[in-house]
C-alpha cells in the first residue's frame, strides 16, 4: 500500500491539467487518502487555532521537524529555496532580509533604523522581526517552519504585508522524559572547519508541569579571505559563532488553564562579512604610486578588521483559559536586543578626503571604522478571545494588540588622527567648530533615537454556508505614532539637532472562500489588504554629496504607509500518492516604499511609488512513488513591476522606479527539486539517500541597477596615481545560480543517528546582493553565498 511520509506537506496555483490527474489518481487511492488525511496531516496554527492545513482557507507551507533535519538546514535561507515565492537576501549571518510573493523594495541597508519590515517574523507567539536584520534563529527542537503567504495584517498586524513567517518550536510537555542531541563537523571550501554541538530535554515535574530546556553552540568557518596594506592576507576573516538556548515551563494547575513562561537568549557573532569586492580606493588595478591589484573571487581589502555581533533576550509568556464555549490567550512578551556591525570604513572616509583635498600620506590612508549600534527594548502584549465549539458551524475571533518599542541607533566613526589633519588642510580649530558635542577624531557621528507605540483591534469569522462551503471575513483597525530625534556631529555632517514625528491609522479587512470539493480536494479564494507603517528619512549628509544628488535626494523628510490588495486563488489536494497545493494571485501595491542609494552623499532615501504590482503563480507537489522514495517539486513564477515613474522635471527617472521596471531584490523564477530514497537496514534500523536541486532566478538589488547596465562607475578620484577618469565596469543583474546538495544517512533503531552530506556540491559561487560606498567612488563589491560544505552529523535521542 502507498502510504505518504509524515514529512509531505500540501502546497501551493491552478492547473486543469494537474487537477484531473489528481481526479484519477484520486478514485484508485480513495481510501489511502482518507488514511493520509487522518494520521499523517499536518497541524499549524496560521489561523491562531490549530487547524489542518489542508483546511487553512489560504496559500500556506509547513516544514517540518523531520524536513529541516533531513536538509541539513541550519537558517531559514536553507529552508526558502524549498518554498514556493520565499525569497531571503543573505547579507550573512543574522542579516538575512526575507520578502515573499515578490513583494519587495530592496536591500534595506544598516544605517536606516527606521524603515519597517515587509514579512512578520514570529517564534511562536511573539514578533521577534526586524527590518534591518531578520534573526538567524537556530532551527533546532523546532516542531515546524510556517510560510504564509500573502498579506497577513489581519491577524498579524504591520510588518505582515507580504507574508508572515512563524518559527513554531516544539513545547514542555507532562507526558514523559525526552531527549536528543546532535554534533556536526564541517569542512568549507577545503581549509576551514566548523560545526555545532545541540541538545534539548523534556522533563516532566509532575502530571501538571514539565520544563524543556534547549542549549546550542555552532562555529561558522570562513571563506573569505581578506588582503591587507603591505601585501600580506588574512584568510577566512568571516568566521564566527552562534550560541543560545530556550528554556519553556508548562504550569497547567486544571485541565481549562495553562500557563507556559520562556525566555530565550541567543548571541551571534562574525569576524567579517561575506563580501566579495571588485574595487577598492586602496586596492584596483588603476594606481601607479601604490602597487595595483586585481581583487579575486571571495577577496576583499582591509586596514582594519570588521565585526558583527548580534544578541537577544526573549522573555515571554503565554496563557490559555478556556471558559465554557470560550478560549482565551494572553501573549506577553518583552525583548532586549543589541547588534553591534563594526566595519573598515578606511575607503569610505578615505574617498571624502580626496574630495577634501586632503593628502594622501597621513590622510587618505588613515585607517577609519564606522562602527553602528542598535538597541531595541520591545514590549507587547496581545489578548484573544476565540470560539472553541468544533461542531458549530460559526466560528469567531477577536483580539487586542499594543506595543511599545524603544530604539536607540547610533553611528561613529573613529579615525585616529582626522582632527590633526582636518586642521592642519582646512584651517586651525575646523575639528572642534563640527564637533556638536561629539568627542574627538571621528568625522560622523549622530545619535538617532526612536519610540513606537502601537495599538490594534482585530477579529475574524467564519461560517460554513454549507456542509462544503465555508465564508471567513476579517479585519484589523491600528494606530500607530512615532517620535524620532536626530543629532548628529562631526565634519560629514550637517550638524543636525532635531526631533520629527509620524503617526497612521487604517484599516485591513480580508475575505476568504474555502470549497471542499472532497475530502482530498480543496478549493480557497481570497481577497486581502494588507499594510506596512510608513516613517521618517534620516537628513542627507550634505557635506559628502554632490550639488546634483544634493537637489534630487534632499528635502524628502517622510515617506507614508505602504498598502496593497491580494487577489489569489487556488487548490489544495491529496491523495495516496500524491499532495499537491498550487495558486495564482495578484497583488496592488500603493505607496511601495522603495529604498533609493544616494549616491555620493552615503546616505539612503525611502522613496513612495504611488502603484506598483506583483502577479504570479506556485506550485508545490510531493509524492511518494513507490515505496521509500519520495519526490518533491516546488516552484514560483513572479512578475513584480513598477507601474509608475518618479522623475525629475527635465524627465530624468529617479533611481530606476520606472514604470515596467522590475521591483528589487526577487527572482521571475525559482524552484526546488529534492528526491529521496529510503530502505531498511536490519532490524528496525534505516537508511537513506537524499538529492536536491535549487535554481533561483536573476534579481537586481536596487530598482536603479537595471537603468544603464552593464553599468561604468567613474571612480573620479585621483588618488594612488590613478587617473581622474579611471571606472570599472559591473554587470548589476545578480546572475541566477543553482545548487546541488547531496546527503545520505541511517537511522539506527536505538534512536542513533549518522548523515554525511556535502552542500553546494558544484562550488557555485552566487551573487546575493550588490554592494556599493559612495555610488562606487570607496568600494563596489557582491555579497556571496558559502562554497562547498561537507559534513558529518550525528544524533541520538532518548
Amino acid at each position: 500500500m502507498i502510504r505518504l511520509r509524515k514529512s509531505l506537506r500540501p502546497y501551493s496555483i491552478g492547473s486543469a491539467a494537474i487537477a484531473a490527474l489528481l481526479s484519477s489518481v484520486s478514485a484508485v487511492h480513495a481510501q489511502e487518502g482518507q488514511e493520509v488525511r487522518d494520521n499523517n496531516d499536518i497541524i499549524v496554527t496560521a489561523t491562531k487555532r490549530a487547524t489542518s492545513i489542508q483546511d487553512v482557507p489560504f496559500s500556506i507551507n509547513a516544514q517540518t521537524e523531520e524536513d529541516i533535519v533531513r536538509a541539513n538546514a541550519s537558517t531559514v535561507e536553507d529552508l526558502s529555496r524549498n518554498v514556493a515565492g520565499l525569497a531571503i537576501q543573505n547579507l550573512g549571518p543574522g542579516q538575512s532580509q526575507v520578502s515573499v510573493r515578490g513583494v519587495s523594495a530592496g536591500q534595506v541597508a544598516r544605517d536606516q533604523p527606521g524603515v519597517k519590515e515587509q514579512v512578520g517574523v514570529y517564534l511562536d507567539e511573539s514578533v521577534i522581526s526586524l527590518s534591518l536584520f531578520t534573526p538567524d534563529l537556530d532551527l533546532y527542537d523546532l516542531n515546524r517552519v510556517e510560510t504564509l503567504r500573502g498579506p497577513q495584517g489581519t491577524l498579524f498586524g504591520s510588518g505582515s504585508v507580504g507574508g508572515t513567517l512563524r518559527y513554531i518550536t516544539n513545547q514542555p510537555n507532562t507526558r514523559e522524559v525526552e531527549g536528543k542531541v546532535e554534533a556536526n563537523i564541517n569542512l568549507v571550501d577545503g581549509d576551514d572547519l566548523g560545526g555545532h554541538l545541540k541538545g534539548a530535554i523534556n522533563l516532566p515535574i509532575s502530571e501538571k508541569a514539565a520544563v524543556r530546556a534547549v542549549g546550542y553552540y555552532t562555529r561558522y568557518a570562513g571563506f573569505i579571505n581578506a588582503r591587507r596594506e603591505g601585501g600580506g592576507v588574512d584568510e577566512d576573516v568571516n568566521d564566527g559563532e552562534r550560541y543560545g538556548g530556550r528554556l519553556s515551563i508548562l504550569l497547567q494547575p486544571t485541565e481549562e488553564l495553562s500557563i507556559t513562561p520562556r525566555i530565550v537568549y541567543q548571541k551571534i557573532s562574525t569576524n567579517g562579512f561575506n563580501r566579495q569586492e571588485v574595487y577598492n580606493l586602496f586596492a584596483n588595478p588603476f594606481t601607479t604610486t601604490r602597487p595595483p591589484i586585481s581583487l579575486g573571487e571571495r577577496e576583499q581589502y582591509l586596514l582594519l578588521g570588521e565585526r558583527f555581533e548580534d544578541k537577544i533576550l526573549l522573555a515571554d509568556m503565554t496563557v490559555q483559559l478556556s471558559r465554557g464555549p470560550v478560549d482565551v490567550t494572553s501573549v506577553t512578551s518583552y525583548t532586549d536586543r543589541r547588534i553591534l556591525v563594526s566595519r573598515d570604513a578606511s575607503a569610505l572616509t578615505g574617498s571624502v578626503s580626496v574630495d577634501l583635498g586632503f593628502p594622501d600620506v597621513g590622510g587618505v590612508l588613515l585607517p577609519s571604522n564606522l562602527v553602528d549600534r542598535t538597541k531595541v527594548s520591545q514590549f507587547t502584549q496581545e489578548l484573544r478571545f476565540a470560539s472553541n465549539d468544533v461542531a458549530s458551524p460559526f466560528q469567531w475571533l477577536v483580539g487586542l494588540f499594543y506595543s511599545n518599542t524603544d530604539r536607540d541607533y547610533s553611528q561613529r566613526l573613529p579615525t585616529p588622527g582626522y582632527d590633526a589633519v582636518t586642521d592642519a588642510t582646512l584651517g586651525a580649530g575646523t575639528s572642534a567648530a563640527v564637533s556638536n558635542g561629539f568627542g574627538p577624531d571621528s568625522p560622523y557621528n549622530a545619535d538617532i533615537p526612536y519610540s513606537l507605540q502601537q495599538m490594534a483591534v482585530f477579529g475574524e469569522t467564519s461560517y460554513d454556508l454549507t456542509d462544503r462551503i465555508t465564508a471567513t471575513v476579517g479585519g484589523r483597525y491600528y494606530a500607530f505614532n512615532e517620535r524620532r530625534t536626530f543629532k548628529s556631529g562631526g565634519l560629514f555632517t550637517n550638524l543636525d539637532n532635531n526631533v520629527d514625528k509620524t503617526k497612521s491609522e487604517g484599516f485591513s479587512p480580508r475575505a476568504l472562500l474555502s470549497f471542499e470539493a472532497s475530502k482530498a480536494l480543496t478549493f480557497n479564494a481570497q481577497v486581502s489588504k494588507g499594510f506596512r507603517l510608513g516613517g521618517v528619512n534620516d537628513p542627507l549628509n550634505l557635506p559628502l554629496c554632490g550639488p546634483t544628488d544634493a537637489s534630487v535626494f534632499g528635502n524628502r523628510p517622510r515617506y507614508d504607509d505602504e498598502s496593497l490588495w491580494n487577489y489569489e486563488g487556488g487548490f489544495k489536494a491529496i491523495t495516496g500518492a500524491f499532495r499537491v497545493s498550487a495558486a495564482a494571485f495578484y497583488t496592488d501595491i500603493k505607496n511601495l516604499q522603495v529604498t533609493a542609494d544616494a549616491g555620493s552623499c552615503s546616505s539612503r532615501v525611502v522613496f513612495n511609488v504611488p502603484k506598483a504590482h506583483t502577479m504570479g503563480v506556485e506550485l508545490e507537489l510531493e509524492a511518494t512513488l513507490v515505496k521509500g522514495f519520495d519526490l518533491s517539486v516546488t516552484g514560483s513564477y513572479v512578475e513584480a513591476q513598477f507601474d509608475a515613474t518618479i522623475a525629475l522635471p527635465n524627465g530624468a527617472v529617479i533611481e530606476g522606479i520606472r514604470d515596467g521596471n522590475r521591483l528589487p531584490s526577487v527572482p521571475k523564477f525559482q524552484m526546488s527539486a529534492n528526491a529521496s530514497y529510503s530502505f531498511a537496514v536490519g532490524d528496525g534500523s534505516e537508511a537513506y539517500l537524499s538529492a536536491s536541486f535549487q535554481h533561483v532566478g536573476s534579481r537586481f538589488t536596487q530598482p536603479g541597477d537595471q537603468e544603464n547596465n552593464p553599468r561604468s562607475f567613474v571612480h573620479n578620484l585621483p588618488f594612488g596615481g590613478a587617473p581622474a577618469n579611471a571606472s570599472t565596469t559591473v554587470d548589476l543583474e545578480l546572475p541566477a545560480y543553482q545548487l546541488v546538495n547531496l546527503s545520505a544517512g541511517i537511522d539506527f533503531d536505538q534512536g542513533l543517528g549518522l548523515a554525511i552530506y556535502v552542500n553546494n556540491l558544484l562550488d557555485e559561487n552566487a551573487l546575493l546582493s550588490f554592494d556599493r560606498e559612495r555610488g562606487g567612488r570607496a568600494r563596489l563589491g557582491f555579497a556571496t553565498n558559502q562554497p562547498r560544505t561537507i559534513g558529518l552529523t550525528v544524533r541520538k535521542s532518548f
